[in-house]
């Protein structure tokens, strides 16, 4: 089935107390989750590094970062790998603490409406949506990635 021009991939991702929306190009792979090595100083919701392809990704729980929850569980828990918008040479990617697997969508403009507010009230939100009624937030990774590399004390 071919996509037409006012439809797009996109990728459901559970996280604790809710979803997160993406493209489905920005996810470059959902891999099992690893004992992150932990992160001196590190907000709770960096969760530490995880090893991938010769990479030590930061391990992000988008549902502590936004304020939904004060702690991620992990029985059910797989890891998003996320292809970096930012274009930095140390930190191409992150990854994202997920509960579960993510399940692609096809997003069109009947199907993907607004909801609640633009997000600007939290940080690491974009905007709140719903996908064919199920609430999604589509997240703010250019914030996000600029936070990280605060965080962990990478040069611009």
């Amino acid at each position: 089935m071919a996509l037409t021009s006012s439809e797009i991939r996109g990728v459901m991702i559970p996280v604790s107390g809710g979803r997160v929306l993406l493209p489905n190009a920005s996810v470059a792979e959902v891999i099992t989750l690893t004992t992150p090595e932990a992160v001196g100083d590190a907000p709770a919701w960096l969760l530490g590094r995880i090893p991938w392809r010769g990479w030590r990704l930061p391990l992000v729980a988008y549902a502590v970062l936004i304020g939904q929850v004060e702690t991620e569980g992990s029985l059910h828990a797989r890891v998003a790998v996320l292809k970096a918008l930012g274009a930095h040479p140390r930190m191409p990617y992150l990854a994202l603490l997920t509960q579960g697997f993510p399940r692609l969508v096809t997003l069109t403009p009947d199907v993907l409406m607004p909801a609640g507010d633009s997000g600007g009230n939290h940080f690491g939100v974009r905007s709140e949506v719903l996908v064919r009624d199920e609430p999604a937030h589509i997240p703010d990774l250019q914030a996000i990635e600029a936070r990280l590399l605060t965080v962990l004390n990478i040069a611009a």
